[in-house]
């Protein structure tokens, strides 16, 4: 069972097993159709679309949630049963930026509602192609399946204590943006700039060699324990622009031996909701 990331060639040796069920998550916030029609050109043999604005994402509730809220888990148990999801499968996912997009908050999703054995193709489909193996652009058949996961709401930690927690010691809510976006700069998708008050900066980027891939275990750990000091891992909360690539880091977390890190969904996205909630540049 692979729960955390899966090498180009341990995946293309998978192909063939009826229970694999890939997820091509490639998306993009500046233009969101753009993931399907990569999708629909060229795409790992057996692959099924997952889009993180209509598959992956719930309702946007103006004033109340973030961006990009998780579904309802009812309506989230049908579409994974519809791409063939049973107790049994094994669920590769993947994306076009090393899974600082959408294929991190596949892996978290399926957790989320009980589905162990998910985990990311490392370095993306630019490593799958980097390595010479076959794309295609056949849309798989129906297959679908009973989804019976139960949620585990213990994966995500909500705004309430976000707000409770964020300046005690003893836990660390870390924003997953760059330096740059973290103190308001750079490319925004929301009306207001900074970070929530009390917050820390852990910039995914930094879980990633250069080759695009995921930097080793202990490298992982040295870099997270850097930041987090003593406070245990089940206390650390990740959030970002709008709860899509916060889960990056809680993956890398995991490949660190540091397991238990949660996600705070809503994010900067729904923390500005409220103008009376602090924030910092």
């Amino acid at each position: 069972m692979h729960r955390t990331i899966v090498s180009p060639g341990d995946l293309a040796g998978m192909l063939h097993d009826p229970s694999l069920v890939i997820l091509d998550a490639r998306f993009s916030l500046d233009d969101e159709d753009w993931g399907l029609r990569e999708y629909s050109a060229a795409h790992i043999p057996g692959a099924r679309y997952a889009n993180c604005a209509t598959d992956l994402s719930g309702p946007v509730i103006e004033g109340v949630t973030g961006r990009r809220p998780f579904p309802d888990p009812e309506a989230f148990r049908r579409v994974l049963g519809e791409w063939g999801i049973g107790p049994d499968t094994q669920v590769v996912a993947y994306d076009a930026q090393n899974g600082l997009m959408a294929a991190s908050r596949v892996w978290l999703m399926l957790r989320w509602m009980g589905h162990e054995a998910v985990a990311v193709l490392d370095g993306g489909i630019q490593a799958w192609l980097a390595a010479g193996l076959p794309v295609d652009d056949a849309a798989p058949g129906p297959n679908t399946r009973a989804f019976t996961g139960t949620v585990r709401s213990d994966l995500l930690a909500d705004i309430s204590e976000v707000d409770a927690v964020r300046r005690d010691p003893g836990f660390c809510v870390l924003d997953s943006r760059s330096a740059e976006g973290y103190h308001g700069g750079g490319v925004y998708y929301d009306p207001v700039r900074g970070h929530i008050a009390g917050a820390g900066l852990a910039d995914r980027a930094d879980t990633l060699a250069a080759d695009g891939r995921f930097r080793p275990a202990g490298d992982l750990r040295a870099h997270f324990t850097s930041i987090i000091g003593d406070v245990e891992p089940e206390q650390v909360i990740f959030y970002c622009g709008s709860g899509i690539t916060a889960a990056q880091n809680v993956l890398a977390m995991e490949i660190a031996g540091l397991s238990g890190s949660r996600m705070y969904v809503g994010s900067w996205s729904e923390w500005i909701t409220d103008a009376s909630r602090e924030v910092e540049l």
